[in-house]
């Protein structure tokens, strides 16, 4: 009951804004008293409305009270705090559900801070203090609070379990070690401990080391992710330069064509404007010359048409008709053919190339992977397929490509292919446009009275950096074969 006392004294000291002691404590005009500072704070948050109220009776005050201090009230505050009136504990130091209570408390129970492994209780700050000022309790042993000290008391002989089983791998206390742990391994607990704390910090050692290696390797990591990122950037900025660059280029070649073309068409459509004057003249000389001899034609006197007769101009020069010698209207239809093929071109680079270029972007891996299992059967050959054409600019001259450029066939007579730097002249062989790297596995169907075998070589298989190389030797005198389509 004096407790309970102490605490109601406490409260009506006490401010209700920031629950503690009054500090310069003021009365405000409806009774209640506050700390100076606290009321301040209070009524500058309220300054917009202009009217000012009390936190705790809500009766408002216009204007704002001038605040005194009570110095009355302080006095007395003071005097309390000389005769030891403590501080109530604020509720977050009350034990809670899932905190460890003081057991010594009565009533409403503190947080407990430590506990005693002799005792087998917990204590709060006030409860404990024994402990640290009484030599009796300088060997017990404190430590954080727990709600498990009851499991060490064994329960069969309601002892604290001291010892340690290590052939059943569990605390006993000592008469345990001397009943029905009699003849087993068993040490102190303590000297278990330091042995388990030894394999703890070995642990925790490599746990560390391991922690460290991890960050090294995530240090690594981040740098190869600026590494990639910084290639990546100066890679696509170097391809964009050298793709505009080709854009740049090919604009002023389609403006060079166009320039040209339409110079030559002013040149010649000048001729033949020329040409057409030069007609015009003529006819209108023409249409004169005969309209003055129709009307010489149509004189009645005889003696006046001899004597006009001689008068006559003479007619100039004609242009003849087969002088004026038009060409078809294809002159410019072979600049079309040529710029055709020189987009052909362009397109068989691009394509022969974009396999490289998307293969070396592919090939950027900086983590290693584990291996895929080597293909055996040829379902798994067949995941990795991919589409090979052949190239007729290299095709020998009595090869017939069909199919897209997938089947080839050894014809007796030559085909009609335009010339080419890149033909086979002498062997039956043609390239493919696709690259491929590494090792392959190939497919080819074969047709006809055809084996295949290493030497003389009937279908061989090369690569080189750029193309692969289909090399048949067929029609051989040696071999014995007929010609065959493959």
């Amino acid at each position: 009951m004096a407790q309970k006392g102490v605490q109601l004294d406490r409260e009506a000291f006490s401010c209700s804004i920031c629950l503690d002691l009054l500090k310069d404590p003021v009365a405000i005009p409806c009774g209640h008293s506050y700390c100076m500072n606290c009321i301040k704070s209070h009524w500058d948050t309220e300054d917009e409305k202009t009217i000012y109220s009390c936190p705790q009776c809500r009766q408002t005050f216009t204007p704002r009270p001038v605040l005194v201090k009570n110095t009355m009230l302080a006095d007395l505050v003071e005097e309390l705090k000389k005769t030891g009136l403590q501080a109530a504990p604020a509720d977050h130091c009350y034990a809670g559900s899932d905190d460890v209570a003081c057991d010594v408390c009565t009533g409403r129970k503190l947080k407990a801070c430590k506990s005693c492994l002799v005792c087998l209780i917990s204590f709060c700050e006030k409860h404990l203090q024994p402990h640290y000022d009484s030599p009796a309790y300088a060997k017990h042993k404190l430590v954080e609070p727990s709600k498990k000290l009851q499991e060490n008391v064994c329960s069969r002989h309601d002892e604290v379990m001291k010892m340690f089983c290590r052939t059943d791998q569990q605390s006993i206390c000592y008469l345990c070690s001397v009943d029905e742990h009699k003849g087993h391994d068993t040490v102190s607990a303590a000297a278990e401990r330091n042995e388990k704390q030894r394999e703890l910090e070995v642990s925790r050692q490599n746990i560390q080391q391991r922690i460290q290696d991890r960050e090294k390797d995530m240090k690594m990591l981040q740098q190869e992710v600026e590494a990639i990122n910084g290639s990546a950037d100066k890679t696509v900025g170097n391809s964009e330069k050298i793709f505009s660059e080709l854009i740049r280029l090919m604009e002023k070649r389609r403006s060079d064509v166009k320039q040209q073309v339409r110079s030559q068409q002013q040149t010649e459509v000048s001729r033949v404007r020329e040409l057409q004057e030069k007609l015009e003249q003529e006819i209108t000389e023409l249409k004169r010359k005969d309209a003055e001899l129709e009307k010489l034609s149509h004189t009645e006197d005889h003696n006046q048409f001899l004597h006009d007769y001689p008068s006559l101009s003479p007619l100039s020069e004609s242009t003849h008709s087969s002088s004026i010698k038009i060409r078809p209207l294809r002159s410019f239809e072979d600049v079309t053919a040529a710029v055709s093929e020189v987009r052909d071109k362009l397109q068989d680079v691009l394509r022969e190339k974009w396999t490289n270029i998307s293969q070396t972007v592919t090939e950027v891996d900086v983590l290693l992977s584990e291996p895929e299992p080597e293909p055996k059967t040829r379902a798994e050959f067949l995941k990795y397929s991919c589409d090979i054409t052949l190239d007729p600019n290299t095709a020998y001259t009595k090869l017939l490509l069909s199919d897209g450029n997938r089947k080839v066939t050894l014809m007796s007579k030559q085909q009609s292919y335009s010339s080419h730097p890149d033909r086979f002249t002498y062997w039956c062989q043609v390239l493919s446009k696709e690259s491929l790297m590494g090792r392959c596995y190939w497919e080819v169907e074969l047709r006809g009275n055809v084996s295949v075998a290493s030497r003389p070589a009937l279908v061989l298989v090369l690569s080189r950096s750029l193309s692969t190389l289909f090399q048949v030797c067929l029609g051989l005198s040696s071999c014995g074969l007929d010609y065959n389509t493959w």
